[in-house]
């Protein structure tokens, strides 16, 4: 059947238009559209019509006519819910109209303001989100004036913003996000780029796209976000998986997580924890934020001197993606008194055969574990190091101190 359409079409030309029976007698306003589940482009299925108090389901098939006037046949009206009952349908003004997108090309959160459909094979299919000013302008009918008044002012004509839909998905929850990529390409974003997204959105929003990321790159991300978020976030996470999660973190990072929850939520979190990542962030827990202690990691490599080249950069390489501080190793004895510290630089260069303690620099500069952060700052300044060791009393080495700690300290809003 001929419906008079047009190539393309944006979701508020039909948004509250009225539709007509094939009498001429007005039967209704359109105030959603039923779309298909499906990728890349979702089908337009149908119109839902409002009569009174009443919404109705029309399949898109079933319309006469759609330009100039929609115009319905007589009896073909089912109820919506009916209809709906046991379908994975897409209500587009109900779930995406006016929802917030990830936009991951700009790595921001925007609106959607329209939506964009086109014909292709005589039937309507979703092929963009307008997340634009002009779309908002179109959605409140000031598109064209606005358009006069910037062209005679400005010689200017907003353009359009669309993103496609094949890059959009619907993220299942309490409320439904709207992705520019699936929940699988999330993790390809940078995890300070999503800590700035999460950040962004609403609280339910924020719990709906952390809770759909992996634990590492969830870990990743909570490391980047500011720690009121990061806090309200673990504590609506499940247990196991804030576990996990704290598992995955920097020592340091989740001791400071861990140190802003409630004492019971913090030690059912470290019991679900392996035993030994558990231990490295209960240490950590007992020392100050403010002092060097508190500072600290435990997540470094330190290698005895007898070890040679070769089986230290072995060693790296098999622990580098547990560890925090990767510029150095750090020679220490039996009891872990330190003894010197060799920069990747040097093992790299030396003689694979080479025993650690003929490479090793024996005048190490480091901090006391009770040193106040502000004389921390001071010795990184003064030495331009990459990173500090922290001693106990007895000389003994219990952590590092990496340098993003202590920007950190020197730029706490900065992110």
């Amino acid at each position: 059947m001929n419906q008079n359409l047009k190539e393309f079409y944006f979701f508020s030309d039909f948004l509250n238009r009225k539709v007509y029976s094939h009498s001429g007698k007005k039967a209704g306003k359109i105030v959603d559209f039923v779309a298909e589940r499906i990728e890349p482009y979702p089908m337009i299925l149908g119109m839902v019509i409002r009569a009174g108090r009443k919404k109705f389901y029309l399949p898109w098939e079933k319309a006469i006519q759609i330009e100039p006037r929609i115009i319905l046949p007589e009896g073909n009206l089912v109820d919506l819910n009916a209809f709906l009952s046991g379908r994975d349908v897409v209500l587009l003004r109900d779930e995406v109209m006016d929802k917030q997108i990830v936009d991951t090309y700009g790595a921001k959160v925007v609106r959607v303001n329209d939506l964009h459909v086109l014909k292709i094979d005589s039937r309507l299919r979703l092929v963009h989100v307008d997340v634009g000013f002009r779309g908002l302008m179109r959605r409140v009918g000031w598109e064209k004036p606005v358009d006069r008044i910037l062209e005679w002012l400005f010689s200017y004509k907003l353009p359009n913003q669309f993103i496609s839909w094949k890059y959009v998905q619907l993220l299942s929850g309490s409320d439904l996000l709207h992705l520019s990529v699936s929940q699988k390409k999330l993790s390809h974003l940078h995890p300070a780029d999503l800590a700035d997204i999460i950040e962004d959105l609403s609280g339910r929003e924020r719990s709906a796209i952390f809770h759909a990321l992996d634990p590492e790159t969830a870990a990743e991300t909570l490391e980047e976000i500011d720690p009121k978020i990061q806090k309200a976030l673990i504590e609506t996470t499940p247990l196991e998986k804030a576990s996990d999660i704290v598992e995955e973190m920097s020592p340091s990072d989740a001791a400071d997580l861990l140190g802003d929850l409630s004492e019971e939520r913090a030690e059912e979190i470290l019991e679900g924890m392996e035993q030994e990542r558990a231990e490295d962030v209960r240490e950590l827990l007992v020392h100050p934020d403010e002092s060097a202690g508190g500072l600290m990691t435990t997540a470094y490599l330190s290698l005895t001197p007898d070890i040679t080249v070769e089986a230290a950069i072995s060693r790296l390489k098999s622990e580098a993606p547990n560890l925090d501080i990767i510029d150095y190793i750090y020679v220490v004895d039996e009891e872990e008194a330190l003894q010197g510290v060799i920069s990747i630089r040097d093992l790299l260069t030396a003689h694979s055969q080479k025993p650690l303690s003929e490479i090793q620099t024996p005048r190490v500069v480091s901090v006391k574990q009770d040193e106040d952060q502000n004389k921390v700052v001071d010795a990184f300044a003064k030495y331009g190091f990459r990173a500090l060791p922290v001693l106990d009393d007895e000389n003994r080495l219990r952590g590092v101190i990496s340098f993003r700690s202590v920007l950190d300290v020197l730029a706490p809003d900065a992110g």
